[in-house]
């Protein structure tokens, strides 16, 4: 009996062929797009991606062109609590989040595995550049895909042993550029599809107008840039405006250039140093174990901090049920609470946690 699995297509390219080569192998291929957009459709529709009314569209032809059944399933509730409240609450608390982390793991992941499975689905699949497999531990583990330069194994580190049990993801032992091919060749009409870029769901990557506009009864006014020694330097428009390591667009005339160092939410202050800003450790919480079960003794791993981020060694172990502690071999720029810090055991990911605190040295 053939096994079934479902493909979450978003109406890209990637996961347009992840549903072709699962069909290849001999699946019984069933492709379901998420709705996840606010009931504003023109400003959906006009950041395109995951979020676009079109991508209803693309993945039905996709899928009439693979001759494999296509259903639209409603995640707007999930996708606001999870996914938009979360990504307000961080910026509104100082720290900067990453969205599509926390999307992989509660939409495209835990809600999407429970309705395939609520319909005979063995497995779900998506389009991510990434590779699932057993360790010889016994433990399931993301591995990097075989090109580095599409790798998301990063916005992956916190799917549970269950979830990656049950997801294939067979785009990441290809190319990007060997994935269009196939999509070519086999003519799916999103072939020639650009990649989605911003997060879907803030047009035009402006983070502070999606959250004054979504609250602007809690969103912070402007407040005092201060130096690092406590001087008053200037008024900025906002703390929900500003990330660790910022250099570009302070609107601060000093003569030189400035980064930010330090968010105050409480007191509504943005700090900013002469010096650009390197950390020489960082206390991570909100642990999710992968390759490995737990990290009671001082491991050496290698350690990424954004998804652009190329990695440093460290020695990383638990403080506390729930906490990690880093010590970088070598600084580290822009560490920023609020993002991921996800360790690697070459090209396997062993785990990760959401920055609480960064060290400077």
């Amino acid at each position: 009996m053939r096994k079934k699995v479902v493909v979450g297509m978003s109406g890209g390219v990637d996961s347009a062929v992840a549903a072709y080569l699962l069909k290849e192998q001999g699946y019984e291929v069933i492709g379901i797009t998420m709705q996840i957009w606010n009931e504003d459709a023109s400003r959906a529709e006009e950041n395109g991606g995951c979020c676009g009314l079109s991508a209803v569209e693309d993945a039905r032809r996709v899928a009439d062109t693979l001759s494999i059944p296509h259903y639209v399933m409603n995640f707007k509730q999930e996708f606001q609590d999870k996914v938009v409240n979360y990504f307000i609450s961080e910026y509104l608390s100082g720290r900067t989040p990453n969205p599509c982390i926390a999307c992989n793991r509660y939409v495209k992941w835990e809600s999407l595995l429970r309705r395939g499975m609520e319909i005979g689905a063995d497995y779900i699949a998506t389009g991510h550049y990434a590779r699932v497999e057993r360790l010889e531990n016994g433990r399931y583990a993301v591995r990097s895909s075989i090109t580095a330069k599409k790798d998301q194994t990063y916005a992956l580190y916190n799917l549970t042993q269950f979830q990656l049990s049950h997801t294939l993801m067979p785009v990441g032992e290809y190319t990007k550029e060997e994935i269009r091919n196939f999509a070519k060749i086999n003519k799916l009409p999103v072939a020639d599809k650009p990649d989605s870029q911003d997060i879907c769901f803030v047009p035009g990557g402006d983070y502070g107008g999606f959250i004054a506009d979504a609250v602007p009864d809690r969103t912070p006014g402007p407040g005092n840039f201060l130096s690092e020694e406590g001087k008053i330097l200037g008024v900025h428009k906002g703390i929900i405006h500003y990330t660790i390591g910022q250099r570009k667009g302070l609107g601060l005339s000093m003569g030189h250039p400035v980064f930010v160092s330090e968010l105050r939410p409480d007191t509504n202050e943005v700090v900013v140093s002469d010096r650009d800003v390197y950390f020489t450790g960082l206390t991570c919480n909100q642990i999710q174990f992968m390759g490995m079960e737990s990290m009671e003794k001082p491991v050496r791993l290698l350690a990424k901090v954004r998804y652009a981020h190329q990695g440093q060694w460290c020695r990383a172990y638990q403080t506390k049920e729930d906490e990690i502690h880093v010590d970088f071999e070598q600084p580290v720029r822009a560490v920023t609470p609020g993002q991921a810090v996800v360790f690697y055991d070459g090209e396997y990911v062993m785990g990760g946690g959401t920055i609480l605190r960064a060290e400077r040295g």
